[in-house]
C-alpha cells in the first residue's frame, strides 16, 4: 500500500516558499524547541492544536509536518492525511538537517 504522504527535501521546500506557494507548515517537536527555533511561517502543532487545524485548514492546502529528523513527521503526516488532507508531505532530515543547513531560515 502507497503512503498517504509524501516526502519532501529541504531543497524543494526552500523553492516552494521562494515561489510563495500556498502552503501549511506545522512542527510537531516539543514547545521549548519550538520557541528555540523553527522554520519561518510554521505553526506548532500538538495533541490540543490538531483539532483546530483539521478544522481551519482547506483539505486540498499542501501541508508539510516538520519533526526534530524527520521520523516522527511520518507518521503525523499520515495522520493528517487520514484526515481528509489531499497533499502532505513529511520534511525529510526534519528540522535538525534544515538549521543545519539552512541556518539563515530559523526564526527564533
Amino acid at each position: 500500500m502507497p503512503h498517504p504522504f509524501e516526502h519532501l527535501d529541504a531543497d524543494t521546500l526552500i523553492q516552494w516558499l521562494g515561489e510563495g506557494r500556498t502552503l501549511t507548515l506545522v512542527d510537531i517537536r516539543d514547545p521549548l524547541s519550538f520557541a528555540q527555533g523553527h522554520i519561518p511561517g510554521s505553526r506548532h502543532l500538538d495533541n490540543t492544536s490538531a483539532a483546530k487545524l483539521v478544522e481551519q485548514t482547506p483539505p486540498a492546502q499542501p501541508l508539510v509536518v516538520v519533526c526534530y529528523h524527520g521520523h516522527s513527521s511520518q507518521q503525523a503526516a499520515a495522520w493528517l492525511a487520514g484526515q481528509g488532507f489531499s497533499e502532505v508531505y513529511s520534511l525529510d532530515g526534519g528540522f535538525v538537517d534544515w538549521a543545519h543547513r539552512h541556518p539563515e531560515r530559523v526564526s527564533r
